[in-house]
């Protein structure tokens, strides 16, 4: 049965209140009782939102972007929810930049809802609670979601299952990065923007951006039909010959604002590509496969954590295989069987 808080609290998110959106954010961040209840109901209230990944590594201005973003989508009369996904303390869990100070052009304007979440430990840059988050934000009407990742490395990949539309930042003089990261984070870009472009080396970086799309022609995509089958006309512009998206290039200065309309041009020839196509909904059913056995991969984690301490618990089961008196498969098994037999029983 659904905890007597949720519903009411549901109620109030639909209705508009941003309190209620920041509680029900804070009781799905912190896996809360009630916050499974909360989600599933707020999933038919969802799919209308355009969501944008923001990634790249650090010093690369996404912060600034995603400033500047918001506020030209202000401009237009939409509202905006952006999700910063700061590094996790790895004593607390939660985000070590939670209180920095971001989105300078918007202070004030209860349009854009800003909420700094922890990765919490996640390799992918993304933990599922951001994810859940997404939905809230979804569910409550706001037109445009942001969510701006961690940029720690070419793990961050976690963003194509939540993003409609990924733009990666390259800052100017990356050199040996774009060769280094092209088998890793650059391959999950619908859009490249090299930040930062009034400053020595941008020219290259966009040549060399430019080139990696062109080798890329018809080759590999860390999201299975993320791009779909490339093919170049204008390097890093528009749509393969056959249909396929191949990724924008596009360049910035956050900081002064230029380039923002391009970007979000970009943005939006892509958004209309994954319509047109029919990609939009295949790349929905791969996030709900992939969300489904996330879910299913932490539930069975936690019966087997639990199943753990029937059995004396982690450092004695270690104990045993280090003296020899067993070894881990045996472990394994003797946990496992029973679990195995049960869920067999109940198919049956």
């Amino acid at each position: 049965m659904m905890s007597a808080d949720v519903q009411p609290l549901i109620d109030d998110l639909l209705n508009g209140s941003h309190r209620a959106l920041a509680r029900a954010i804070t009781k799905i961040e912190n896996r809360d009782p009630g916050y499974r209840d909360l989600v599933a109901t707020l999933y038919e209230h969802t799919g209308t939102a355009d969501v944008i990944g923001i990634t790249g590594s650090p010093g690369s201005g996404k912060s600034t972007l995603v400033d500047k973003l918001a506020e030209r989508y202000r401009e237009r009369g939409e509202t905006v929810g952006v999700i910063g996904v700061d590094p996790s303390s790895p004593f607390t869990g939660g985000a070590v930049l939670g209180d920095r100070i971001r989105m300078a052009s918007n202070v004030g304007d209860m349009d854009v809802f800003f909420r700094s979440m922890s990765a919490r430990g996640s390799l992918g840059g993304l933990s599922t609670a951001t994810a859940d988050a997404v939905k809230a934000l979804d569910a409550f009407g706001k037109d445009r979601i942001i969510v701006e990742t961690v940029g720690a490395g070419q793990n961050e990949i976690d963003v194509v299952r939540t993003a409609d539309t990924v733009a990666v930042l390259v800052p100017p003089g990356s050199g040996d990065d774009v060769q280094m990261l092209k088998a890793g984070i650059l391959e999950i870009a619908d859009v490249f923007v090299v930040n930062k472009a009034d400053q020595d080396g941008a020219d290259r970086t966009v040549q060399e951006l430019s080139e990696m799309v062109e080798l890329g022609r018809g080759g590999v995509s860390v999201d299975a039909g993320h791009h779909g089958p490339d093919a170049v006309d204008d390097i890093g512009h528009g749509h393969g010959d056959d249909g396929g998206w191949t990724p924008r290039i596009v360049e910035s200065v956050a900081t002064r604002g230029e380039g923002i309309e391009d970007v979000l041009s970009a943005f939006a020839d892509h958004r209309a590509y994954l319509d047109e196509s029919g990609r939009a909904a295949d790349r929905a059913r791969q996030r709900y496969a992939e969300e489904i056995r996330t879910l299913l991969r932490q539930d069975v984690g936690e019966l087997l954590e639990e199943e753990l301490d029937a059995h004396g618990g982690i450092d004695d089961l270690a104990r045993s295989v280090a003296e020899r008196e067993t070894n881990p498969y045996a472990v394994v098994d003797r946990i496992v069987e029973p679990i195995e037999a049960c869920v067999s029983d109940r198919r049956d």
